[in-house]
């Protein structure tokens, strides 16, 4: 079918929406849209200009994917993690706007603004991800704004389930750059708290929360236990059963540390979908991984001034369908990407990025160490010297990075889950230099 741009209630054509320009809500000039990805498949997409006074065609082109997956990059990631404002509709210091342009897509279809018709459109594994994510991007840089940044660096960051993502979007848009097939100067790509290895990052709880006690060895012991289990179902391919075992685990584990934060662990009673109980295992699981992402006051602000400042349909609801997008992945949820990585460091010119904020237990640093032993510059990596950042203003180390070839791997102190909204000093400094390459 023709690739067009679906443009809501009086959109003007080819894909480009006029800037706001200055307004009472943002003083940025913008651009937004949606893309018909398939049949019966809508994608969002939500552009902002850089605040840098070099201008837009001289800075990079950030395209920002949030985790779940379900999660919203137009809402959570940019309110609440690296955009402008933040929920409360005030200035962030840390904005990445100040190094570069940023594109956020709610990707896969179902997340935040973006939906389908039928449940038959949902994507249910990341090939089909990656094969939306380019017929997006392929509209995007050929319509009368996407052509303006085809040949600005362009860098995808990502966080949690969309660093399994990404990994499959980044082989597909490199491919399709070399073949003509679109045009846009990648550059590379950096996979934040990435769920790359869902069995290394998993098995690495238990011990991990011990070390740090959150739990003593009675409950190490029942969730390795719950664990084993999980790694057996995944040896013989039960990949979905896998996935339920997964939250399984992580019952065991919220009830053996009297409910810890899976996204930070020193921010107890911070997570809002921890409060949101249920006897339903899914709907549990569904909780923790999404509704972390769309908390009440985010999700008031979306459907509220957001959502009419973007021209987004009556009938679409910011989030309404995350549960359903997590749920369609659940056979794809458990599987490994850690080839693809290899393949992107291996074998193109991409700079490949790896960065794990120390707090995080869903994607703990240790697992996400491990996953990296699998990959074939990894001889290399551990001979290469580790080199400290600094924090700009208090001149103390927030991180740590270590670099060979095109490949890094940073280490952002003070951080969980979600590096730039725990650190973004850190965060701010490690995007620096990874654009200034």
């Amino acid at each position: 079918m023709a690739l067009q741009l679906l443009i809501p209630r009086g959109g003007m054509p080819n894909g480009h929406l006029p800037s706001l320009g200055s307004s009472n809500f943002f003083d940025i000039k913008q651009d937004f849209g949606y893309v018909d990805v398939r049949d019966k498949a809508h994608m969002f997409w939500w552009l902002q200009y850089t605040q840098s006074m070099q201008g837009y065609q001289q800075v990079p082109l950030i395209m920002w994917l949030q985790g779940g997956p379900g999660g919203s990059s137009t809402g959570f990631g940019n309110f609440m993690e690296l955009g402008p404002l933040d929920v409360n509709m005030n200035p962030r210091n840390t904005t990445w706007l100040k190094l570069a342009s940023l594109l956020y897509v709610d990707n896969p279809v179902g997340a935040g603004y973006s939906y389908v018709d039928s449940d038959d459109a949902f994507t249910t594994d990341v090939s089909m991800i990656a094969a939306d994510m380019m017929v997006l991007l392929t509209t995007f840089f050929n319509s009368p704004t996407g052509k303006n940044f085809q040949n600005v660096p362009f860098y995808i960051f990502c966080e949690s389930y969309g660093g399994k993502m990404t990994a499959a979007i980044s082989r597909s848009l490199y491919q399709n750059m070399n073949s003509g097939k679109i045009k846009v100067n990648f550059k590379g790509l950096a996979l934040g708290d990435s769920w790359i290895s869902p069995v290394d990052s998993t098995v690495n709880w238990a011990p991990y929360i011990l070390t740090n006690s959150i739990i003593d060895e009675k409950g190490f012991y029942k969730i390795n236990e719950a664990t084993l289990k999980m790694t057996k179902m995944i040896e013989g391919g039960m990949w979905k059963e896998a996935t339920t075992q997964w939250g399984v685990i992580q019952d065991i584990l919220e009830t053996e540390s009297n409910g810890v934060n899976f996204y930070n662990m020193l921010a107890w009673g911070g997570s809002e979908a921890g409060l949101k109980s249920s006897n339903n295992l899914k709907e549990r699981m569904i909780n923790r991984m999404i509704g972390a992402l769309r908390t009440d006051k985010l999700t008031a602000l979306m459907n509220g001034k957001v959502k009419k400042m973007l021209n987004i349909p009556e009938k679409v609801e910011w989030g309404a369908q995350s549960s359903k997008v997590f749920m369609y992945q659940a056979e794809d949820f458990m599987k490994p990407v850690v080839d693809i990585v290899d393949y992107l460091i291996q074998n193109t010119s991409l700079s490949v990025v790896v960065y794990t904020g120390q707090l995080d237990i869903i994607v703990a640093t240790p697992g996400t160490e491990k996953w990296i032993t699998q990959l074939g510059i990894y001889k290399d990596y551990y001979n290469a010297t580790r080199q400290p950042l600094y924090d700009p203003y208090t001149k103390l180390t927030t991180a740590f990075y270590k670099s060979v070839k095109n490949f890094s791997v940073y280490w952002i102190l003070d951080a969980g889950h979600m590096v730039p909204k725990d650190n973004g000093n850190a965060a701010l400094e490690m995007v620096k230099r990874i654009i200034s390459k």
